[in-house]
């Protein structure tokens, strides 16, 4: 058994039972322990920033009775946990990151990731866990695009082929390992590309379309060989696509299992954690459950 558990946040919600549902499965697979936790807003104020030293008793906690309710029939794996806390879920939550395997949230299926399980602060927990956020979505969301090339269960990742991060292509692997799914890469190119010259400069001579999709799929298979390797029984294959990368992952999440995405890292002049607008938007639109990877370590 995985000694890091998954952590499933719970509000009582129609979309935190949905979470929670995703996050029991994928404790199972993961031969993880299930950690259900529900933070209550009744802190003293001053101190609802910070976990209590003496966490209240999940005994007797409505939602968590609710839970307990609604998996006292099931099978007895995964093992699941039950904790109750006090304090502001947007700094909570992300702390409990620190000795997760996952995070998962639900949103509220209103179109906007500020709706999300605990509202706003759920775009904290995303963007400041130590540990990956899953964020599954309302049912029905609809999406334009043909989504996948060839039927089956997949796992989506998006592939920044100038600046990969190789946290997430470790993740979605994994994943896809798991689920006995296949990854679909794609790495978005921008196109048609913006050029300028001064007045009376020559103009540069036009970009090879072709040259450039092909420099970004030899680039993403270079990344992938690693994780092919690690992963022989897992099928993947590269989509070298012009356009926005958002809008890419958000057609291909159409019945997807997952769609993986990355978080910034750190820059030197701006040190606070960052969300990008790629990763905001997937969240926004996608059809499928989106993983928000951390960043790993910079290469040396």
């Amino acid at each position: 058994m995985s000694t890091a558990p998954v952590v499933a946040a719970v509000d009582g919600s129609e979309d935190s039972l949905r979470a929670l549902e995703w996050a029991l499965e994928t404790a199972g697979r993961r031969a993880a322990t299930l950690r259900v936790v529900h933070v209550r807003q009744y802190a003293a104020w001053g101190q609802a920033d910070v976990l209590v030293a003496a966490p209240p008793e999940a005994e007797g906690d409505p939602v968590l009775d609710e839970v307990r309710a609604r998996l006292a029939d099931r099978v007895a794996e995964p093992a699941v946990e039950y904790v109750a806390l006090e304090g502001v879920p947007g700094a909570v939550l992300p702390e409990l990151g620190l000795d997760a395997e996952l995070l998962v949230l639900g949103s509220r299926g209103r179109g906007g990731f500020a709706s999300l399980l605990l509202g706003s602060n759920g775009l904290a927990v995303a963007r400041d866990a130590e540990c990956p956020v899953v964020v599954v979505p309302a049912p029905g969301r609809e999406v334009h695009g043909d989504g996948a090339e060839e039927p089956g269960p997949r796992v989506v990742v998006g592939l920044h082929a100038d600046s990969p991060d190789d946290a997430v292509l470790t993740f979605a692997f994994t994943e896809a390992a798991l689920r006995g799914a296949r990854v679909q890469v794609i790495a978005a190119y921008p196109w048609p590309v913006q050029t300028w010259s001064a007045p009376g400069q020559l103009v540069p001579p036009p970009v090879d379309r072709d040259a450039i999709e092909n420099e970004t799929r030899v680039l993403a298979e270079g990344f992938l060989a690693p994780h092919r390797k690690r992963h022989p029984e897992v099928r993947a294959g590269v989509q070298a696509l012009p356009g926005d990368a958002a809008g890419l992952l958000v057609a291909a999440s159409k019945d997807a299992e997952l769609v993986v995405v990355g978080r910034h890292r750190r820059r030197l002049l701006a040190p606070a954690r960052m969300m990008g607008s790629v990763t905001q938007a997937v969240l926004l639109h996608a059809a499928s459950p989106v993983a928000v990877v951390p960043p790993g370590a910079p290469e040396e």
